[in-house]
């Protein structure tokens, strides 16, 4: 899927606590600075569907474990991966593809470093009904 990206990421294991690389600049899939943030989200909870029309999400799980499904609709292609601090990768979706995810750990934590600043005018929700996959 070309609005896709898997990048494998560092974990430096420390016996004091462990430091887990998130993006550098020079990293594929960066696409400029406009914001970080985290989110939860509770096991066996969904969220989403959301297609963004102007942001590239990086998305990392430094906690937990998040299974992410991206929709093409223009091919009806999916994509799906579990993130979580054992298979530490950054997800990178580009604009225009549908994004939803779900809780797979008892708590699960995503940081996304998004291109742009969060606007609502930004992006598409739908309900989880109105792509059919099955969780």
């Amino acid at each position: 899927m070309d609005k896709v990206i898997l990048t494998p990421l560092k974990r430096i294991r420390h016996p004091k606590g462990d430091v887990f690389h998130g993006m550098k600049k020079s990293d594929d899939g960066y696409a400029g600075f406009g914001e970080a943030y985290f989110s939860t989200v509770n096991k066996d909870d969904i969220k989403g569907w959301k297609k963004h029309t102007l942001m590239t999400l990086n998305l990392v799980v430094p906690v937990g474990a998040i299974k992410f499904v991206v929709y093409d609709e223009a091919d009806k292609s999916f994509f799906t991966q579990t993130l979580s601090p054992e298979n530490y990768q950054r997800l990178t979706v580009k604009p225009g593809a549908w994004v939803a995810f779900k809780g797979v750990g008892e708590y699960n934590m995503l940081l996304n470093l998004a291109n742009l600043e969060h606007d609502p005018d930004e992006a598409v929700n739908i309900a989880l009904e109105e792509i059919d996959y099955a969780w």
